[in-house]
């Protein structure tokens, strides 16, 4: 028997709407994630798909397959190679016909498409831009045709920099973005993003969650990225020395993929439709955290520092009380157990592309 969604009061400022009547359901729901090949997009993936249909959609610009390889095999999940900036019917798919959108149409779609490389950001600032406006509106024009549950990942990058960043960053701060430095596709991106996001939810009372989502880290995050944790791992498996760009009391905080997760999904579940930052509150020294990872791969691998690099965003440390008042939310997993099972991973992963040659720095 279909299961049917009740309609839902929401709160937009000080007015009641009511969401429009939704479509049955015939077993599970129908969900699209957009960059679902990604480091985040695969993770939910992987706690989605015991309960839920999932259609995937990615263009593979920066996303690795590798990442969703294992999900080929279930009837439930089903891969679309497309570039959201062209506009997409799911109803004339053949392969999307087991999904009886027709009927059922579409319950959650979850938008996370964005290159996010900070070595490869003017390589990709073009498809950033797109990622962030056309792709993003095609998006939307679904979720409004299916009345569907929309989630926008944005960034902790749409604070910008800020004279003294010791304080944890609220939502209500506005930011201070420079619209024309190099990574200003993705940053400025990210706040037109939001804004499109907000005017849909205005506009046709779409039922949305924004999650600014501050630096994260685990399993099937890219290598020699830019990204400070999976280099780190990289480099002391390598035997190599972990550099660190900035002085020595260079800060910053991590937040593990799979509190992460909980974290979006608990934000899917309660109407929220302002933004909320996602991220930990907890602020530890980068070269805390590349001794962390020095001694847990036996590495005999050497610190050294830097010059920070040009028009590099500070790292902010978030304020997620909101998150934990309206969610119940907060993260969970300790650095050490994240970055253990971070190893483990890539430990994996390298093994599986050269697995005669497996580095010993013992």
């Amino acid at each position: 028997m279909g299961l049917f969604n009740f309609t839902k009061k929401t709160k937009n400022n000080s007015d009641q709407k009511t969401l429009p009547e939704k479509k049955v359901i015939f077993d599970k729901k129908n969900i699209l994630i957009i960059g679902g090949a990604g480091f985040i997009g695969s993770n939910l993936i992987d706690h989605l798909l015991k309960d839920s249909k999932i259609i995937c959609i990615d263009n593979f610009i920066t996303s690795n397959a590798n990442n969703i390889n294992n999900f080929l095999q279930f009837p439930d999940f089903t891969l679309l190679r497309h570039d959201m900036s062209q506009a997409l019917d799911l109803e004339s798919l053949m392969e999307l016909k087991k999904f009886r959108i027709e009927f059922q149409g579409i319950q959650d779609i979850m938008y996370l498409a964005c290159p996010t490389s900070y070595k490869e950001c003017d390589k990709y600032a073009i498809e950033t831009i797109d990622a962030n406006s056309i792709a993003l509106k095609n998006a939307l024009e679904i979720a409004v045709k299916y009345k569907s549950r929309f989630l926008f990942t944005s960034s902790s990058s749409i604070y910008g920099n800020i004279k003294n960043n010791e304080d944890l960053i609220k939502e209500d701060y506005i930011g201070c973005n420079d619209h024309l430095e190099p990574r200003a596709a993705y940053n400025e991106g990210k706040r037109f993003a939001e804004m499109m996001v907000k005017n849909y939810h205005q506009k046709y009372n779409l039922d949305i969650s924004i999650a600014r989502i501050f630096a994260t880290y685990g399993p099937r995050m890219m290598i020699n990225d830019g990204r400070i944790i999976p280099d780190f791992i990289n480099d002391a498996m390598e035997g190599k020395d972990l550099v660190i760009h900035g002085k020595e009391d260079k800060t910053t905080s991590f937040c593990y993929i799979n509190d992460m997760i909980d974290g979006i999904l608990k934000f899917m579940d309660t109407p929220v439709y302002d933004p909320l930052n996602l991220g930990n509150p907890e602020k530890i020294l980068v070269k805390d955290i590349a001794q962390k990872v020095i001694e847990l791969t036996n590495s005999n691998s050497k610190i050294i520092f830097k010059d920070d690099f040009e028009h590099i965003q500070k790292k902010l440390i978030p304020d997620i009380s909101t998150a934990k008042e309206k969610l119940g939310w907060m993260p969970m997993t300790s650095l050490e157990k994240g970055i253990q099972k971070t190893i483990e991973h890539i430990q994996r992963e390298k093994t599986l592309l050269n697995p005669h040659n497996l580095t010993n720095n013992k």
